[in-house]
């Protein structure tokens, strides 16, 4: 790792869940150059969007069904048309039919099916970088600079900060340790695997009345910490993997504050997910 790369982690640690827009790093001569070769050794992710699709040979055969066997909706139909229209790859940005936010969500539904191919970029407008799991794990347990280096003090403040926050943890046994918050039967668990995230998001929901939608700040306020934005959100996949929960995203913003709303986990194209649902 070279000087500027490991600055790029270091300054990124000093935000919060280590998680900040590319423009913070706007000093850096070559950030996204940095970024990219960072993500590439899935030290760093970043926000990505479709650059180009084309249409596969399952969405041909599908084009040429009758119209009343077409197992997909009249948008989805029309974009896959036009995406078969063009000659190889096309860019989302002509596809003017739709809104973006929208076209971008049935083509993500597309690709899923098999009837697409999508090819992603880091997203040009508004991308944002985090530390992976990886990254962590890299600069607390296995990362030993050598040689000299013109590191400034903020940034290994920010180093400093982050081993003090995450060295006791690793240390201690997985546990679970209640504690009573203003008299409310919430507890706050300050060690948990996947099983006891489940537990809390059942507990969660029923206390606040959520019907089986818990907004995720809720969990977040919850577990974090002990957990990084990063675990959380990494257990929370993985609890989808085995059919045990369900993430959905948010349809209208309205009746939450752009801090709730900022809980989210964002997602290449589409909405971020906001709800967990127990299966």
């Amino acid at each position: 790792m070279d000087t500027n790369e490991l600055k790029f982690l270091l300054k990124l640690l000093g935000f919060p869940n280590y998680r900040t827009g590319l423009s913070a790093f706007s000093s850096f001569k070559g950030k996204d150059k940095i970024c990219r070769e960072l993500g590439d050794r899935e030290l760093v992710d970043y926000s990505r969007e479709i650059a180009t699709v084309k249409i596969l040979p399952a969405g041909q055969a599908l084009l040429k069904l009758p119209s009343g066997e077409l197992p997909i909706t009249d948008k989805e139909l029309k974009l896959l048309e036009k995406i078969s229209k063009a000659t190889g790859k096309i860019a989302p940005s002509k596809i003017t039919s739709l809104k973006a936010a929208e076209r971008d969500a049935i083509l993500k539904t597309l690709n899923e099916r098999g009837l697409i191919e999508t090819e992603l970029q880091r997203k040009k407008n508004g991308s944002e970088v985090w530390l992976t799991e990886r990254g962590i794990e890299l600069l607390r347990d296995d990362y030993n600079p050598v040689g000299k280096a013109n590191i400034s003090l903020d940034l290994l403040n920010n180093y400093l900060r982050f081993l003090r926050k995450t060295l006791p943890l690793k240390s201690e046994p997985v546990s679970l340790v209640y504690t009573p918050i203003f008299e409310s039967s919430i507890e706050t668990i300050i060690n948990i695997n996947d099983e006891e995230i489940l537990q809390t998001i059942e507990k969660l929901d029923k206390e606040l009345g959520t019907e089986n939608y818990l907004p995720i700040f809720h969990l977040r306020e919850k577990l974090q910490p002990p957990l990084s934005r990063d675990e959380l959100d990494q257990a929370l996949y993985r609890l989808q993997k085995n059919d045990l929960i369900e993430l959905s995203t948010l349809l209208d913003p309205t009746p939450y504050t752009p801090e709730q709303l900022n809980t989210g986990i964002p997602q290449n194209i589409g909405g971020s997910l906001f709800f967990i649902s127990v299966n």
